[in-house]
Parts: structure tokens; sequence; C-alpha cells
């Protein structure tokens, strides 16, 4: 069996060394090189050479896995067209200027992208849509996320691909109500952020109306459901051929 050579970016952070021990057991996957711009502070060091800068890499490879962060996504995507790869991005935070350069790329090589690679979050994806469709514009929507004290960037990418999909032309987003006094507006979404201790990932979706209320949610008992996924998004799109993919695609979910 050919085992897939991969390029970690983020290696020394909380998803890449999650990523690591995954690996680890994975029969046809070799973590060939990692890249981090981070020291390593007591963790375990990985078994293959970790570089800081992703020029100075001249190791053969098939994939790239990045869960670094936004700022080092031109080099990334320059990287992985000059070398004809393709990349599989676990990283949350980007710009919509940066997200349409992301498909863009993928006209010339093949390219992943999940602000959350977790089974269940993408199959609550597609209830959440149901819900929306089977009640209409009558019910309030309010989204709630939790992580770990660590995390940088708020709302959770993963809050925010929930909105989108629930959302429509005239809704707008509200993060803080603490700055207006007002009724709440029908068209809006609120989305709130929690940022305690060690929890790994939480979304909760509430649809609501005078009468009754709904709450679908999904909770991340560990990171490693990230990296699992990640690892499905990995042995997915290796031969595929130039083209955006999601989740969708690895769960063969289709509108």
């Amino acid at each position: 069996m050919k085992k897939i050579n991969l390029v970690l970016c983020g290696c020394l952070g909380s998803m890449g060394m999650e990523f690591v021990e995954v690996a680890e057991s994975a029969l046809d996957l070799r973590i060939v090189a990692g890249i981090s711009k981070i020291e390593n502070k007591g963790r375990k060091f990985p078994i293959f050479r970790c570089f800081d800068d992703l020029d100075k890499l001249n190791i053969k490879f098939d994939v790239i896995l990045d869960f670094s962060h936004p700022s080092v996504l031109d080099q990334l995507l320059k990287f992985a067209t000059d070398r004809n790869v393709p990349v599989v991005i676990c990283t949350t935070g980007y710009s919509e200027n940066q997200l349409a350069y992301i498909k863009q790329v993928s006209e010339i090589i093949p390219v992943f992208l999940s602000s959350n690679t977790s089974l269940g979050v993408n199959v609550l994806v597609e209830i959440i849509k149901i819900a929306k469709k089977l009640l209409g514009r009558d019910f309030d929507i309010e989204i709630i996320e939790k992580h770990h004290n660590h995390k940088l960037d708020a709302p959770s990418g993963t809050a925010l691909m929930l909105a989108d999909k629930i959302s429509e032309k005239n809704t707008k987003y509200v993060y803080d109500r603490t700055s207006y006094r007002r009724a709440r507006e029908r068209n809006e979404i609120g989305i709130h952020t929690v940022r305690c201790g060690g929890i790994s990932g939480e979304h909760e979706i509430i649809f609501a109306n005078d009468y009754e209320t709904l709450t679908l949610k999904h909770t991340a008992n560990s990171r490693k459901v990230f990296a699992y996924g990640a690892l499905s998004a990995v042995n997915f799109i290796i031969n595929k051929p130039a083209g955006f993919y999601t989740m969708k695609d690895v769960l063969r979910i289709y509108d």
C-alpha cells in the first residue's frame, strides 16, 4: 500500500498535535514534514522534521494539511500551486477577500476548505437547513458557540458557517446587543460567543417563537474529532482534479 506523504502546517499548535497523534495509527498516511512558527515549549516533539518556513521545505510530498493561521494563506497557496499539490485548509478566521482567493486558487489545484471537519457538525448543517425550511420566518434564530480560552477568533468559523446556511438575503448578524436598546428584528440571527476553560467546541442553534422552542446542539468531546475529520478530507482529496471541496463532498451530501 502506497502511503500518502503529508506536510502539516501548524504542527505544534493544539490541532496540529492532535492530528499528529491520529496520524500515528493511520496505515495509509505518513507526515513527512511539519511547519510551525511557534516554539516547542514542553510538547512531545514530532518524529518528522519541523521547519519554520514553507520555503525551506525540500522534501517530496503529496498533500498539505493546514491548521495554522490566516496570515500565512498567501504563502501557503503559492507554495501549493507552484508544486501542483492539493491542500486541505482547516484554519479559521479568514476574511471575505481571503475566502474569495481560496476559491480562485481552486481553479488551479484541488482545495478543500472547512472551518469544522467534525462529521456530526456537518450533519447538523443539513438538519438546521431542514428546520429553517419547515419553520419558515415565524421563528427567531440564535446561535451560541463555546470554545476553550485560547481560541483567537470570535465568533467561531463554525458558528458563521451555520448562520450562512440558514440566512436569507436580508438577514443581519447581531453579535452584541449591549450597544442599543430596541426590540429584536425579525431578520436577525444573534451569534453569541463563550470562551472558557478547555471546551473543545459546542454549537447550539435555537429556533423559537411565542409558543415553542426547538434547540439543536452539537458538542465535541475531544479535539480529536476534528483531527479524524481532517484525515478523512486528506484521503478524499488525493487524486481529485482541481476544484473547491468541502465536508459535503466527503460525506457525499448533495442538494
